[in-house]
């Protein structure tokens, strides 16, 4: 440490109530945001009234299928100083993860003997590169201004990130549910830090949306079921992520290649156009990941499974579910009358009849089915 950090003097309270000095606070921790990685950073208040009632009628609908955890945390989810008392202001922040041209992944849905594995899952998991990099941001503020309460949060308790980050200025939410800038897109992570200091907050962002629907024409499964309402139940990110149990047959055929999430409707928007590849080394793809074979992920054995995913979102969904969502993709292999692996893949399906899990054998045997479907189509 140097001397100058040494001899530093935190900000009494009576110069934080400060207008000037609160304002000239959040100019540095914009700065300091930057500098740690973050592509943007914005403050807004505690008011998700708007927010709390879409968010509630979501609810009543069942949209939010087996995620009982949404329900389960009353109004704090909607009322952050419930959540944290003391709460004042809330510092959001934006870093950008995408890997690759767009147009590459697009390629690959068009490959079904390849698994689609959504982007952001590809390198790190990003829970523990954006909380590390808030945890530092916050220590920065705490340096500056001596103790205050903080707590932050990516992805990992009751938050509405997106309504916080769109009153924030961030972006505006879009028809598809996630958060867009109009300068890059949506490929970006959220994460704030809860603060009980009264900062000025800033203007919330602007919706550029439009009469543009290519986010609900994109979804595979018609999971948008209107404008700015995503069904849950519907989605393929939901039903390969957040579910554990047998996704619906009638779904299946609708999933193609895609094995772990889905970007179709960040794929196909116009705003991603302007995005750009992320500069996180930890964004990067792992291993074969970005455009892996179907069947040699299938072989994986739970060991593999754990120690190829180590250090990333996928092992969170465990090897139960991994082979459960690949069998659903290599079923509808079966379905392509100019694929070549067909026998490869009925072996490796068969092999696995084998598996001791329901839940696995009851989706091998549908893909199995898949090989008939074809021929009597044929």
């Amino acid at each position: 440490m140097n001397q100058k950090n040494n001899t530093h003097k935190p900000l009494s309270r009576e110069e934080l109530c400060d207008p000037v000095n609160l304002s000239d606070l959040v100019e540095k921790i914009k700065q300091w945001g930057r500098e740690l990685g973050f592509q943007a950073i914005g403050i807004t208040d505690t008011d998700l009234t708007i927010a709390e009632q879409r968010f509630n009628h979501w609810l009543k609908q069942q949209m939010h299928g087996d995620m009982e955890y949404m329900s389960r945390h009353g109004n704090k989810r909607t009322r952050p100083a419930e959540l944290e008392q003391g709460t004042l202001s809330i510092i959001s922040v934006r870093m950008d993860y995408f890997p690759e041209e767009p147009e590459n992944a697009i390629k690959l849905l068009q490959q079904p003997s390849q698994g689609y594995i959504a982007r952001y899952s590809l390198g790190r998991d990003y829970h523990k590169v954006v909380r590390k990099r808030l945890q530092t941001l916050a220590k920065k503020l705490e340096h500056e201004i001596g103790a205050f309460g903080y707590r932050v949060f990516t992805d990992s308790a009751p938050v509405l990130e997106k309504p916080l980050a769109e009153k924030a200025g961030i972006g505006w939410i879009g028809k598809h549910s996630n958060v867009l800038q109009e300068k890059t897109g949506s490929w970006f992570f959220l994460g704030e830090i809860f603060t009980n200091l009264p900062l000025p907050i800033d203007s919330p962002a602007v919706n550029h949306c439009g009469s543009c629907t290519k986010c609900i024409t994109a979804c595979p499964t018609n999971a948008i079921v209107a404008p700015y309402v995503v069904d849950s139940r519907l989605c393929i990110s939901y039903l390969t992520i957040e579910s554990h149990s047998a996704i619906p047959e009638e779904l299946r055929s609708l999933m193609g290649n895609r094995i772990y999430g889905c970007d179709d409707c960040q794929l196909f928007c116009p705003w991603n156009r302007f995005s750009q590849q992320t500069v996180e080394t930890d964004y990067f793809a792992r291993g074969d990941l970005a455009s892996p074979q179907l069947l040699d992920l299938f072989l994986w054995n739970e060991a593999e499974f754990l120690k190829n995913t180590e250090g990333t979102a996928i092992r969170r969904i465990g090897h139960e579910s991994w082979l459960r969502n690949i069998a659903v993709a290599l079923g509808n292999c079966l379905r392509e009358q100019n694929e070549t692996n067909h026998k490869k893949i009925t072996e490796a399906l068969t092999l696995r009849l084998q598996h001791p899990s329901e839940l696995v054998h009851e989706h091998v045997s549908w893909a199995l089915k898949q090989k008939s479907t074809l021929q009597d189509k044929g």
